[in-house]
Formats: structure tokens, sequence, C-alpha cells
């Protein structure tokens, strides 16, 4: 069986769920796929222009996908960042022609399914003239929560028309699951995993009780609870909070001198990161659009032995009590629970175990995803 995938991210990124995805379908289906590049569905904001000139003032930039393997084909659709717009689909589907022409050829050619990871109206085209293709929609993101306005309601629209019109539905969290209720004939539930051919091999962590190092990979967004890192950093003035990545909020006032802001690296970089971190941080705020995510980060930072201090947002405040999380709020003795947290020791047979049954071909394997 061959697939169509139309991604929320571009091939050329760091590997994310669709990457994995895709990539285990070939694996165990092994047809080739035809993957469609993620163009803009929302109106331009201002954070949009800032962003451009931040990525482009970078020194360092994360390595990406230097090329496609052989099954593997990426589709660049191109369009105008109209889409909310009444008559918009319209508009660019006079831009999609040869996208659209591709998929149907590539149709044709013998048993084939779609696989929608970002609801637009260029993937409602494609459900449309291929109604008799078995389809499947992967949310992994409550998409609406990303947009205001006319795009947020657009995006919503759009959603539930692709979960009414696909086969097979699978979400990432226990509040997407909740979500799509209505859908439950279809619905399957995939948590997100982690990438464990990517890890040193497991090893007993030993922290230095120097200077202990609670630490964060990734990009720093308005969903980032700068409070509760600026509280952790006065709780803990002997401790380094080391924070890496693309910084897109700024602090709201200026940074202790125990808090390290470090620039976005590769991925094989971050993973060295972590390995010296004492603790790892997942400082999200409370908020819509956290409220359906379950992180990568909690499965790579227990992937390597790592206890984990969160916020109580999405999948993570469903693991209250579980091995190694520790979860803090407004309320929360910062100066206490990091010493338990730090105070917590993960076998290495424990490491394992977690290992193999969070990759993402087990979680793929066992999650009943495919239509």
């Amino acid at each position: 069986m061959k697939l169509v995938y139309l991604s929320p991210v571009p091939w050329a990124s760091f590997s994310q769920r669709p990457h994995r995805f895709v990539e285990w379908f070939h694996a165990r289906r092994g047809g080739d796929v035809r993957w469609v590049d993620p163009y803009p569905t929302r109106l331009p904001e201002p954070s949009d222009f800032r962003r451009a000139m931040a990525a482009a003032g970078s020194a360092i930039r994360p390595s990406t996908k230097a090329s496609a393997p052989e099954w593997l084909t990426v589709l660049c659709p191109h369009s105008l960042p109209i889409e909310p717009l009444p008559g918009s689909g319209a508009l660019n589907r006079l831009l999609w022609n040869d996208v659209l022409q591709s998929i149907r050829t590539f149709v044709a050619e013998g048993e084939c399914m779609l696989g929608i990871g970002k609801p637009s109206a260029l993937a409602l085209q494609v459900l449309a003239r291929h109604p008799a293709v078995p389809s499947l929609y992967d949310a992994m993101d409550d998409f609406p929560a990303f947009y205001r306005g006319l795009s947020r309601v657009a995006m919503g629209r759009r959603v539930r028309e692709v979960a009414a019109q696909v086969t097979r539905i699978s979400v990432s969290s226990t509040a997407l699951a909740d979500r799509f209720s209505t859908h439950r004939s279809k619905l399957a539930l995939a948590f997100n995993a982690c990438a464990i051919d990517n890890l040193p091999p497991p090893r007993m962590r030993i922290t230095d009780s120097s200077r202990p190092v609670l630490g964060y990979v990734g990009t720093i967004g308005h969903w980032f609870d700068w409070p509760l890192v600026f509280a952790l950093a006065e709780a803990n003035p002997c401790m380094c909070i080391r924070l890496i990545g693309p910084i897109y909020d700024s602090p709201p006032r200026s940074v202790p001198c125990n808090i390290e802001l470090l620039p976005a690296c590769d991925h094989a970089t971050a993973i060295r990161a972590m390995e010296e971190f004492s603790v790892g941080l997942i400082p999200f705020k409370r908020a819509d659009i956290t409220a359906s995510v379950d992180p990568i980060k909690f499965y790579e930072y227990r992937a390597l032995g790592l206890p984990v201090l969160s916020t109580r947002f999405g999948e993570m405040a469903l693991r209250d009590g579980h091995a190694g999380v520790f979860l803090a709020d407004e309320h929360s003795d910062l100066a206490s629970l990091v010493i338990t947290a730090m105070a917590y020791k993960c076998k290495i047979t424990e490491i394992q175990e977690f290992r193999t049954t969070n990759s993402w071909e087990v979680r793929f394997d066992t999650s009943s995803i495919l239509p």
C-alpha cells in the first residue's frame, strides 16, 4: 500500500511525529510515499515577520534533512496566504493543479491511503477527489488554538470537515480523544513517543552536586511560563537553569544570573545537552494551546533517565504520581520540589523498559492507527 501524506511540517525540518509516521508506514506496508509540504493556512501576522527576521539573523540553525529517501517524493504546493477568506480555495486551486494531478496519478497506480497531518483546503480537495480511498487524520495538535480571529474560525471548520470525511482518526492526547469523541467508532489513541535510535546507550545518571542544571530544550513561545522559570531561579539560586532554543517570546524582565539562554541546536547536540541536565523542565502555561499537548520532551527526558519537572498542562497533568514526574504550580514549594526531583534515581533496566515501550515503532504498531 502507498501513502499520500499532507504534512503539518516540511520534510526538510527536523524529524517529528509526521516523519516517524511515514517511515513506519513504509517499513510496515512497503509502498512509496508522496509527502505534501504545508502551506500558509491563516492570514499573516506581525509575529511572522519578526520570526523570519530572527531566523535570518541566527548564526546557528538546527540541521535539516538533506534529501528524501528513494521511496518518498516531496510535493510543494504554492499558495497565496489567504485561506481563511471566502473563495480562497477556488483561487489557490489554480496554483495546486500540478500537485492535485500528481496525487491523482499516484493514487490511480494501485492501492493507496490518504494521510492528513493538518486540515487545509487542499486536504479537503484531495479527500473530495478520492472518496473511495482509505484515509486517516492524525490529530497531533489542537490546530485552531494556534490561530486567532477569522483564521481560528476557519481552521475549526476545516478540522470538523476533515474529521467527518476520513475513515480513521488518530489522536495524540486524552484531550484530543475527548474532542473527537463523536467519532468514537473510527478513533485511535496514539500518544507521542521517542526516537530511540537517536539516543546514547542507557546509563545511570550521576548528578554534579556542585552546580546542578535544570534544563529545557525547545522553542520558547507565548506558551512558555516565564514567571515559573523566574520563580525556579529565585528559589534555587545555586542551581543553573539552562534554556536551549529559539526565543519568540522574550523574558518579561531582566534574566536572573543563574538562567542561561543558549541558541537553537541540531537534535544530536540537543541530546548531548540533555545528558548534562540534572532535571528536565517542561514549563508551559495552562492555556488552550497546551491543553491538548503530549510533549515529546517528556519522552526524551525520561528515555535518558532524567526526572521531569513540569507544569500541570495537557497530558502532563494526568501523569501526577508517575515515576520520575514532578508537577509544579503557583503554590508549589519550588526549592523542595527540585530537591525531591533530584533525589529520584532511575535504574538502567527502567530506562531500557521505558525506551522499549515508548518508541515510535511500538506506538504506531499497537495503536490501530491505520484504517
